[in-house]
């Protein structure tokens, strides 16, 4: 599974973590259910911040940077800046049965505890593959969600695998990318990672650190423009920065910058919507009625402003990178960034 990094192209200033990925925050997995029969290429992405979220509930927030989108359940994220469900991510159609595999999982665990269940937010956000995958079947449902939080690890792929396998961003092969960040903050180092499901933007945008591709890619492909920036990006971000949810909103936004510097403008038919947390506080349902939690002091939200913006970068550009071409259920052909390695030439580094 080759990354950017592979490709020559070392994105951003801070240094990663040592996976480089969302995972690099202590308790947080990802795990995938990827469907590649029948005429479908898709699938469902899981994350979770820790095991037991509905008991131990997360500071949350979400940014809206283009409202052309099915998600579910940040209405009340963003109310009550608090996640109780892994965070989902599948194709358009599937929102709903994905939604309601996240209630029978918290159901089930609640029953396990022997406590009664009477309401929960199940958060799921959602990508069109419908050019290579027969989406109207909806073959997304309880067992597949159920199967991605099974296999939900700290060493999980990228590229074309759970709700990635249909996706198409910059009009290549699209998919699953993520990618870390290390900031200093009162002398301790903490985490900013991000995982992005891209099916957006256009070929001549493509932007990886200067170079642009696009036009030599169209070239060699002898295809036509599309013309617009249609498709969608979820961005998943998760810290362990001690942050409030009006904070982590503020850096949850800046995943925005990532998306422009890989050549996105957000178009008009395109769902760009970041959701974020923070696993620095434990919101159980034993905390005192005035609760006293350590956060950040405002004017040291820069480098987690960079870091976000970095992170979401290179989440897109691994997601490129680690892409392969796929064909579609009606014989579309996807083609891959991969197959184009020659024209990537990374521009030089300037001498100190």
């Amino acid at each position: 599974m080759p990354l950017i990094r592979d490709f020559g192209f070392a994105p951003g200033r801070l240094p990663p973590g040592p996976r480089n990925t969302l995972a690099d925050l202590p308790g947080v997995t990802v795990g995938h259910h990827t469907i590649r029969s029948g005429g479908h290429n898709t699938g469902v992405t899981v994350i979770l911040p820790r095991p037991d979220i509905f008991f131990h509930k997360c500071i949350a927030a979400a940014a809206v940077i283009n409202g052309y989108g099915k998600t579910a359940g940040l209405v009340q994220l963003q109310e009550l800046g608090q996640l109780e469900t892994p965070i989902a991510l599948t194709n358009t159609l599937n929102v709903g049965l994905v939604s309601d595999a996240l209630v029978q999982y918290t159901a089930d665990a609640c029953a396990a505890r022997g406590v009664p269940l009477r309401s929960v937010n199940p958060v799921v956000g959602e990508c069109n593959d419908s050019v290579l995958n027969n989406i109207v079947e909806r073959v997304v449902g309880r067992q597949q969600v159920f199967d991605a939080i099974a296999a939900a690890s700290s060493d999980f792929a990228q590229g074309c695998v759970g709700a990635g396998t249909g996706m198409i961003c910059h009009e290549l092969k699209g998919g699953i990318g993520s990618a870390s960040r290390l900031v200093g903050a009162g002398g301790r180092t903490f985490t900013v990672g991000v995982l992005a499901l891209c099916n957006h933007g256009r070929l001549e945008e493509l932007n990886i650190l200067g170079c642009r591709p696009g036009e030599a890619i169209r070239a060699r492909q002898a295809a036509r423009p599309r013309g617009e920036d249609a498709g969608s990006c979820i961005l998943v971000l998760g810290t362990d920065l001690p942050l409030s949810s009006r904070q982590l909103g503020r850096v949850t936004r800046r995943c925005a910058v990532g998306l422009a510097r890989v050549g996105s403008y957000w178009g008009h038919g395109s769902g760009d919507i970041a959701i974020g947390f923070t696993t620095a506080h434990d919101l159980s349902g034993d905390d005192p009625v005035i609760r006293d939690r350590p956060c950040l002091r405002e004017d040291c939200l820069e480098p987690a402003f960079q870091a976000a913006a970095e992170a979401a970068e290179e989440a897109v550009l691994n997601a490129l990178a680690a892409a392969v071409p796929t064909v579609g259920y009606d014989g579309t052909l996807c083609h891959a960034l991969c197959e184009y390695r020659d024209l990537l030439r990374p521009a030089p580094v300037p001498q100190q």
